[in-house]
């Protein structure tokens, strides 16, 4: 077991990335067709040729958008490679304008959207250059009957790039077709969401005090209940009084969000069958929507926001550790998870043959502090949450606990699955635009787990407010050259030693991937 484990851990921080990172993305010797080929994010314009050279490990080009091209709000994006932890860069980054349109749920493909998705997505690129999406004058009045969304995403692929190329595609769509089913209610915001959907909210009698004189369903028929024919009383019910929660809108934004997120899951699993959609990948989304950013994370990818000089966290980063106790009481409830190879139980350190008996600090999925207890040979198996900070690993294989994909993912050399223990749900936070007047230098920063890895929430604000300070305030390029700076900053220069940041401390070896969104142009949305 000991042999498996190390064996696990050497290749999950290095090896299976090679593995699994073919021009394609692909498994090698796949016989199955790609779902989509190998991308770089299709807002960078960039050539066959382009993408080639972007992927030089030595090098390590920093890709920013092009002057000639504009995203929402001006936003701005630069990402880089890894420094060869697999031949490609398995971050992925999508940013649009999408439109749900006012159709019933079942218009909703199961897997790819067709020609005339209902997510149609909408260039934002003055004279619509750029992306080839192009809305005539004469279809914007369809607008009028669904709801504009923005959309940006970050996928951080692990084992492969599929399953990120796949969510950087349809993601966004999910939440479009999601968000369908609540497009009226959404669209009336005086009124508060119907409990039961095409009632009338507050309109309940018994809500009311009023006793209903309307005809029995033919279920409350069978169930001989009162008033109805055949039963003990055929007088109408009492008046019931009783409190119902209220729900807010956009809690409905939440849940479409949620819902999504598991869609997205499982038709990358279905899709699995027929396609070659290879390992998994973290997501962090931003959905811009009734005045308010709602941020959705399931991973180790981070959102903050910078106001005035104020680090607002958007995003909880989703780790064995940060998770022990979900996971640990899966394993707890679930022991056959396990394959008889693990413990549920975490100790300070691997338990060893000669100290069974003896009394040593454990904790389990009950417990933030930490207790002894006797030493049983069942207390031998390796624990199912191992290491500590960047190195923790859950069942000795993957450091991180949410996200997409890794349906095949097993324990290496063994037949125990780890996507059980794995969430596709994300955490969606809530920040309303509306509230504050915010001003050009006032941003979301989205980033991959390579940027924080090497730069504290502290260190990108300063570098942020710092570089924007000395920029031209109508300078619409900004947030793209703040970016790249960013970037380059976790990146660092190469010496003779690697890679080196500031303070000659080691820099990002992983691919880097930053979206710097201004918040002001939120304030000026109809």
């Amino acid at each position: 077991m000991l042999t498996r484990v190390k064996s696990a851990v050497a290749g999950f921080m290095g090896g299976i990335m090679a593995g699994g990172s073919s021009g394609s993305g692909g498994n090698t010797g796949s016989e199955l067709p790609l779902k989509f080929p190998y991308m770089r994010p299709d807002f960078l314009g960039l050539s066959p040729d382009e993408i080639e050279c972007s992927a030089d490990h030595i090098a390590r080009p920093i890709l920013i958008l092009k002057e000639t091209r504009r995203l929402p709000w001006a936003t701005g994006y630069a990402e880089v490679i890894n420094a060869g932890k697999s031949a490609l860069n398995e971050d992925q980054a999508c940013c649009e304008v999408v439109v749900a349109r006012r159709r019933p749920m079942s218009y909703c493909p199961p897997s790819t959207p067709s020609k005339t998705p209902t997510a149609k997505r909408r260039n934002s690129l003055p004279n619509g250059e750029g992306l080839g999406l192009h809305m005539e004058h004469s279809r914007l009045g369809e607008e009028s009957e669904g709801l504009v969304f923005h959309y940006w995403a970050l996928f951080d692929g692990h084992a492969g790039s599929g399953a990120a190329v796949v969510a950087s595609r349809l993601l966004q769509h999910h939440i479009a077709c999601q968000l369908q089913a609540v497009i009226e209610i959404l669209r009336n915001l005086a009124s508060p969401p119907p409990t039961v959907l095409g009632e009338e909210p507050d309109c309940n009698p018994y809500l009311q005090g009023n006793t209903p004189h309307r005809a029995l369903t033919r279920a409350a028929s069978l169930r001989g209940a009162t008033g109805a024919p055949g039963s003990p009383c055929s007088t109408p019910p009492p008046p019931r009084f009783f409190t119902e929660k209220k729900i807010q809108h956009e809690s409905l934004v939440i849940g479409a969000i949620e819902n999504a997120f598991k869609e997205m899951d499982a038709q990358i699993e279905r899709e699995k069958q027929v396609f070659n959609i290879t390992g998994g990948c973290t997501a962090l989304t931003v959905v811009y929507l009734l005045g308010k950013l709602f941020v959705g994370n399931a991973g180790d990818s981070r959102a903050i926001i910078i106001r005035n000089n104020e680090i607002i966290p958007m995003s909880t980063e989703f780790t064995p550790e940060s998770e022990r106790q979900r996971l640990q009481f899966l394993g707890f409830m679930q022991p056959h998870l396990l394959g008889n190879e693990f413990t549920h139980l975490e100790f300070p350190r691997r338990v060893q043959r000669k100290e069974v008996g003896k009394r040593m600090l454990y904790r389990d999925f009950t417990m933030n502090g930490w207790a002894y207890k006797t030493i049983e040979d069942e207390d031998l198996k390796f624990p199912l949450i191992y290491g500590e900070g960047k190195k923790a690993r859950v069942l000795a294989t993957i450091g991180v606990t949410r996200g997409l994909g890794d349906h095949d993912l097993k324990v290496h050399d063994s037949n125990i699955f780890i996507k059980p223990f794995l969430s596709c749900c994300p955490e969606v936070k809530v920040y309303n635009l509306m509230h504050y007047e915010h001003g050009a230098d006032d941003v979301l920063v989205m980033g991959t787990d390579g940027l924080w890895d090497v730069l504290s929430n502290q260190e990108v604000a300063e570098a942020v407010t710092t570089f924007l300070a000395n920029c031209d305030p109508d300078d619409l390029h900004r947030y793209t050259m703040a970016a790249q700076d960013l970037v380059m900053r976790a990146r660092g220069v190469l010496r003779d030693r690697g890679w080196r940041i500031t303070n000659e401390r080691l820099g990002s070896g992983d691919d880097i991937s930053v979206f710097i969104i201004p918040l002001m142009y939120g304030n000026r949305q109809p």
